[in-house]
C-alpha cells in the first residue's frame, strides 16, 4: 500500500510538472527513480498514463482521467499533515501562487520579504504568468488577478488598491500626432498592442465615461506581451499604449510619458487573492494570505 501510495503521488508530480526532471526536483529524488516508479505503477493498471518524448511528457487520456481524481486527495492529505504538525506560533507547509508578473513585483514580493523571515517554516512558490491560469486544475493554492478577471465560484480576497488603465504616449509622439479627444480616435493613431493568447490575441481597448462603454480595436506596428517592452516602446515614440496606471506612474509624473483620453479611464478593483471556497487551507496558507489583504 506505501508502494502504491508513492507511486501514485510520483504520478501526480511528473503529470503536474509536465517533466521527469523537474517532477524529480521537486520531490528530492533522482529522474531513473521516478521513471521506475511511473512504470511499475503503468505495468500494475495494464495502461499507459504518460506520453514521453525526448522533450515533453504529455498525459494520455487514461492519466488526465487519473489525474483528476487524484489531485484533490493528494491536497487533500497534504493539507491534513500539514495541520497536524502546524502551531499557531510556527505554521509551516509549502504555498504555491499563480500570479501575473505587475503584481508579483510591486504586492507579492514586497509582502513575502517582510512575511517569510519571521515565519521559517514557510516557502512560497510564486509561479508568474499573465494568462488565465486554472488554479485547481494546476494545483495551485491562490491565484492572484485583477478584479474583473476573477471567476465567480472563488473566494476573492482584495491585495492591493483600486486600478486603472490609461492610455500614454511619449511627449515626442503627441507634438506630431493630435491626441485623441474620444476613445474612437485611436483608430487614426499608431498603438501599440499587448499580446495575450488565452483572452485570444489581442484585445480590443475598453473604455466607459458616464455610464457609456467603448471597446476599440487598435492597430499599430508593434505587439508585445510585456508591459517592460511597450513601455519602451513609447517612450520612444512607437506609438500610444494602454496600461494599468501603476506601471507607468514615475515616468507620468516625470513628463516622460503624457496620459490621454483621462475622463475615459475610470477605477476599478485592483488586484485580488483569489481561491477555492471549498478547499481546506492550512495555516501556512492563512498567515500568507492575511499578509497580503489589503
Amino acid at each position: 500500500m506505501h508502494d502504491e501510495l508513492g507511486s501514485l503521488a510520483a504520478f501526480a508530480a511528473v503529470a503536474e510538472a509536465r517533466s521527469f526532471t523537474r517532477a524529480a526536483g521537486r520531490l528530492g529524488t533522482s529522474q531513473s527513480a521516478l521513471s521506475h516508479k511511473i512504470r511499475r505503477l503503468e505495468s500494475r493498471l495494464g495502461i499507459r498514463l504518460l506520453t514521453r518524448t525526448t522533450r515533453s511528457v504529455a498525459l494520455t487520456d487514461a492519466g488526465s482521467r487519473l489525474l483528476e481524481t487524484l489531485a484533490p486527495a493528494l491536497d487533500d492529505i497534504k493539507e491534513r499533515l500539514s495541520a497536524l504538525t502546524e502551531s499557531e506560533s510556527s505554521p509551516t507547509g509549502i504555498v504555491r501562487i499563480s500570479s501575473a508578473d505587475h503584481a508579483a513585483e510591486t504586492i507579492l514580493w514586497p509582502a513575502l520579504r517582510t512575511l517569510l523571515p519571521k515565519f521559517p517554516g514557510i516557502s512560497v512558490e510564486v509561479n508568474v504568468d499573465n494568462g488565465l491560469v486554472d488554479i485547481v486544475a494546476d494545483r495551485f493554492d491562490a491565484g492572484v488577478r485583477l478584479g474583473a478577471n476573477l471567476a465567480r465560484d472563488m473566494i476573492a480576497v482584495p491585495i492591493g488598491p483600486p486600478e486603472r488603465l490609461i492610455v500614454i504616449g511619449s511627449p515626442d509622439y503627441l507634438s506630431i500626432n493630435r491626441p485623441p479627444a474620444t476613445p474612437a480616435d485611436l483608430t487614426k493613431h499608431r498603438c501599440i498592442n499587448r499580446h495575450l493568447p488565452t483572452l485570444g490575441g489581442l484585445a480590443p481597448w475598453e473604455f466607459s465615461k458616464n455610464g457609456s462603454q467603448e471597446r476599440v480595436r487598435v492597430t499599430g506596428q508593434l505587439a508585445f506581451n510585456r508591459p517592460e517592452l511597450i513601455i519602451e516602446a513609447a517612450l520612444e515614440g512607437f506609438g500610444l499604449a494602454c496600461l494599468l496606471a501603476s506601471q507607468v506612474k514615475s515616468m507620468v509624473d516625470e513628463r516622460r510619458l503624457i496620459s490621454v483620453l483621462e475622463d475615459w479611464c475610470p477605477e476599478f478593483p485592483g488586484y485580488h487573492l483569489y481561491y477555492p471556497s471549498r478547499r481546506q487551507h492550512t495555516l501556512a496558507f492563512e498567515t500568507v494570505r492575511n499578509a497580503l489583504r489589503y
